[in-house]
């Protein structure tokens, strides 16, 4: 049975799932505690990530290194850039790219010495095998009516922020240390990138660790703002409510499709 890391960047997706696991254990290493057990018939490590590429680096450098995981799924939220990444949709990423790594006029800016490159790929049949799932539990909430107590991923919770017809994008995502909270900030990255899906902190750099171990990995970022002005106003109330769930439902889906 091959060993599948999950990283959360929020300790809400992390309790959601940890809520899901019949059997975790937690094993502490540089501070952070990563819980071994099983979910869905797979053994699984789960851990937060911490915030920004640093802290990401060091939690997948372990994981890699230390924990024997055969392959990788990064969960979070994201703030959307491209017009069609709306509050409530899926982003699965194709590629990652650090939007503050500048080492010009040495190396073309956003290109990291020495890689030949600034974007680190994804797996491709991990990435559209999320990409289904996303798709499958959309789907589905959106035929459960809701508005009762509990857990359940339906269209009344989606409609308390405004979400109706939630969807999933491929494609490019940026990482770096500072949080995009304004429209100036969001809109000089989509001048800069225009291919660009979404932003956040940590990805592009689990990635480049990733790609040193040659570790097969996905990212999977549900949309809670536009990465402007707005970017704060209940963000934690989405995350308690939508974000976590979507990471559950969407990681369980996938794992169900995986051979054990």
């Amino acid at each position: 049975m091959r060993r599948i890391a999950i990283v959360s960047a929020m300790h809400q997706e992390l309790a959601a799932l940890l809520a899901r696991m019949p059997d975790e254990a937690p094993e502490v290493r540089a501070g952070r505690e990563f819980w071994i057990g099983h979910l869905d018939g797979h053994e699984v490590v789960a851990v937060l990530s911490g915030v920004g590429k640093v802290a990401a680096a060091t939690t997948a450098t372990l994981l890699a290194g230390e924990f024997g995981v055969e392959r990788a799924i990064f969960t979070g939220t994201a703030g959307g850039l491209q017009a069609r990444a709306r509050v409530g949709d899926v982003v699965v990423a194709e590629a990652l790219l650090q939007h503050d790594m500048d080492a010009s006029p040495l190396f073309p800016r956003h290109e990291v010495p020495f890689y030949g490159t600034d974007r680190f790929t994804t797996d491709a049949a991990m990435s559209a095998a999320l990409a289904d799932a996303a798709r499958a539990i959309l789907a589905a909430a959106l035929q459960r009516p809701g508005g009762e107590a509990g857990d359940s991923l339906d269209a009344a919770r989606l409609g308390a922020f405004g979400i109706d017809s939630p969807q999933v994008h491929a494609g490019l995502v940026l990482s770096g240390d500072r949080f995009v909270a304004t429209a100036a900030e969001s809109e000089a990255l989509r001048r800069r990138l225009p291919d660009a899906l979404a932003v956040e902190m940590e990805g592009a750099a689990l990635a480049q660790v990733c790609f040193d171990f040659g570790l097969p990995f996905a990212v999977v970022r549900t949309v809670s703002d536009r990465a402007d002005d707005s970017a704060h106003v209940d963000f934690m109330r989405f995350v308690d409510s939508v974000a976590s769930l979507y990471t559950v439902e969407i990681v369980r889906r996938f794992l169900r499709g995986l051979a054990a």
